[in-house]
């Protein structure tokens, strides 16, 4: 388990002072996949290169288990070549001069000078299979491609069997196809060997896919964490959820509260209930949050739920899926589906795919 206790560090310069970590604190499970996921210049990358000894800090406190490995105000900091730990960069920073066994071998040759050449050749050997790499052990390094440097980069991290496994953006400098296929090996990977994974990107698709829990950090602050389903249905603010996906807001106002299960809202196309991340007062403003997905064609007006009168416009096909925008007045929606049922200059009703949806209080109330 890792550990981090009020992490804080600012940048500061003659002009300003830009506080990059702000008093962050998170357990991180033993043997999950957990990813730090945010814009540019968030944090997340800056708290990566904290855990593994790259970055100092000004104050807090970093755990391995039971180890106390790093604490400013101390004088503890545990250097990175002692700290338990494999790292995988954006730039896999594979050397050129050596070839892939020479590159996977390097950890084991500097870390446990006690290993016969033997013993370095099989776990050299093991690793190179089990990232499907054993047909290019003599290559050279530079004559791989992207995603083959990519894993030789991941064997060389896992080599030496470290208790904790830091990846920072190891996937972005690949195409979006081969980058698939490796969210995929390395998803696999991971819980196969079940090694304690730290994973930092921009990217939610990689963080949905891939994590066990996901940390979404904005302006130096964890904002939320939880699993990809947690943090994409039920956001704690409505950064988490426009960083997650396209969001789409429907105004209304709370008619009845029956506790955070049953919170009854008003709106212009009909009443319907929603959830909470805080339980709201009676007459609250509310912003019903409505994924593009989450609207659906309504056949029969009978039906229950929100009926939303619209026009579909700028119909776009994405091979296997439609999107569009579904104006109704001064609101406008966007629409996606597979069902391919959306026609320029249209007009239909929408609803929506569940009768029980998520909303964020304004902090405004209506006059009663």
């Amino acid at each position: 388990m890792i550990r981090l206790e009020n992490i804080d560090k600012k940048y500061i310069s003659a002009d300003r002072s830009v506080h990059v970590i702000n008093n962050v604190s998170h357990e991180i499970p033993e043997g999950s996949f957990f990813t730090l996921l945010g814009p540019s210049g968030c944090g997340k990358t800056t708290t990566l290169r904290v855990i593994s000894g790259l970055e100092k800090y000004d104050s807090g406190r970093v755990w391995f288990g039971s180890h106390l490995i790093s604490d400013p105000e101390k004088g503890i900091f545990l250097p990175t070549s002692k700290r338990d730990i494999g790292m995988v960069f954006q730039s896999y920073a594979i050397w050129p001069h050596m070839n892939v066994y020479d590159n996977v071998a390097y950890p084991l040759k500097i870390k446990n000078k006690s290993l016969s050449k033997e013993e370095i050749n099989t776990k050299v050997k093991n690793i190179l299979d089990l990232v499907g790499l054993s047909a290019l052990i003599n290559s050279r390094s530079t004559a791989l491609s992207g995603g083959q440097q990519q894993r030789v980069a991941l064997a060389r991290a896992l080599v030496a069997e470290p208790e904790v496994l830091l990846l920072d953006e190891p996937l972005s400098n690949l195409d979006a196809l081969l980058r698939e296929k490796m969210r995929s090996e390395l998803m696999l990977l991971q819980r196969k060997i079940k090694v304690t994974s730290i994973y930092v990107t921009h990217d939610r698709a990689e963080a949905l896919s891939m994590s066990d829990y996901i940390a979404v950090m904005n302006a130096g602050k964890i904002e939320m964490v939880g699993t990809p389903k947690e943090v994409y249905e039920c956001p704690k603010t409505e950064f988490v959820a426009e960083f997650l996906g396209q969001c789409n807001y429907i105004e209304g106002k709370v008619k009845e509260i029956d506790g955070q299960s049953k919170v009854i809202v008003e709106t212009n196309f009909g009443v319907i209930k929603v959830r909470m991340p805080e339980t709201p007062s009676l007459n609250d403003k509310v912003r019903i949050l409505v994924r593009p997905g989450d609207l659906v064609v309504k056949n029969d007006t009978n039906d229950i739920g929100l009926s939303i009168p619209i026009r579909f416009q700028n119909v776009m096909y994405f091979g296997e899926h439609i999107e569009a925008d579904a104006i109704s007045n001064d609101l406008n929606l966007r629409y996606k589906s597979n069902k391919f049922d959306a026609v320029e200059n249209k007009n239909c009703i929408l609803s929506l795919r569940s009768n029980e949806n998520w909303a964020f209080n304004t902090g405004v109330r209506h006059a009663s």
